[in-house]
């Protein structure tokens, strides 16, 4: 007969895969959750929570386009101790645009991360207005001209250089969004000249905001960006990219300067835990090593969310 004991102290103590020794104490700075106006996501704020500790990660930054989750992310972390969720705000029309009250009262309650426009950037709304592929969940119902970063002259407009001030010194990271190339550059240089953390997100999407060439990425690196790469794009619901994509720009613009997430949330794809673990065992196929991963979803999200 089989034998049907206990699993033996041995056997509960094996050895980790590699995947899971690098989930264990990993940030997902890039993460959709529920309720969000006008679509449908794949988890709550506090199944997130339970299942990211339960798969040993540190903490994931949790966003919405259309309302800050720094209170969310305070009231779940009271619930679930030992991991925390990391509040954002995205500059959209539905959170309030380029708004610096609104951005004061956000820092203020615990937002670590702005997220510049998305689904209100110019790109987005150009590629509405064309009739090309627009993200799924967009309100349709309020006309939005779109929103700039710059000013007729090519500068930060005041408002965004209001902004700015605000998050200088505050600990918050800035995220790029949806914006166009010439808005990431400007506003890029103008926060790494402040002192502020700079994400670009995900510049290989063909869908959404503006794609960066390989040089782009390289230059805004060398300003002290982050490049984020995302995995959402990988994914049979999205554009279906190949995830070789993503460690041949690794390679060339070295881990240092990059960091790793997965854009989930969306109900087609897994759960973000569960899809933070793929992504890593795909990365770790791929040839990208388990000390470059740490340093890609540990060191450098932990340096960017100020979480030393």
């Amino acid at each position: 007969m089989p034998d049907s004991s206990p699993l033996s102290e041995a056997d509960t103590n094996a050895p980790q895969s590699a995947p899971d020794r690098l989930l264990a104490g990993a940030i997902d700075c890039h993460v959709h959750i529920g309720p969000e106006p006008f679509q449908e996501r794949r988890v709550d704020t506090v199944t997130l929570a339970l299942e990211a500790r339960e798969a040993g990660m540190r903490a994931m930054v949790i966003k919405s386009h259309y309302y800050c989750t720094a209170p969310v992310a305070h009231l779940v972390n009271q619930i679930v101790p030992d991991f925390s969720l990391v509040g954002s705000l995205t500059l959209n029309g539905g959170a309030g645009g380029l708004n610096p009250e609104v951005v004061d009262a956000a820092v203020e309650i615990g937002a670590r991360v702005v997220w510049m426009p998305t689904y209100s950037s110019m790109p987005d709304i150009r590629r509405r207005a064309e009739g090309k592929r627009y993200p799924v969940g967009t309100t349709t119902n309020v006309p939005i001209s779109g929103i700039s970063l710059l000013a007729s002259d090519g500068k930060l407009v005041p408002h965004m250089m209001s902004i700015l001030e605000i998050m200088k010194g505050n600990n918050v990271a800035l995220a790029t969004g949806h914006v166009s190339v010439p808005e990431s550059y400007a506003v890029t240089a103008e926060a790494r000249r402040m002192g502020i953390e700079v994400i670009i997100t995900h510049p290989l999407s063909e869908s959404t905001g503006s794609r960066l060439s390989l040089e782009q990425q390289q230059e805004l690196a060398a300003l002290g960006a982050y490049i984020e790469y995302t995995f959402v794009p990988c994914m049979p619901s999205s554009q279906q990219m190949n995830p070789a994509v993503i460690v041949e720009h690794v390679n060339a613009i070295g881990v240092e300067h990059c960091i790793l997430t997965t854009d989930f949330g969306q109900n087609t794809n897994p759960p973000p835990p569960e899809g933070f673990r793929m992504m890593l065992a795909i990365m770790l196929r791929l040839g990208l090593s388990e000390k470059e991963l740490d340093t890609l979803v540990k060191t450098n999200p932990t340096r960017l969310l100020g979480l030393d």
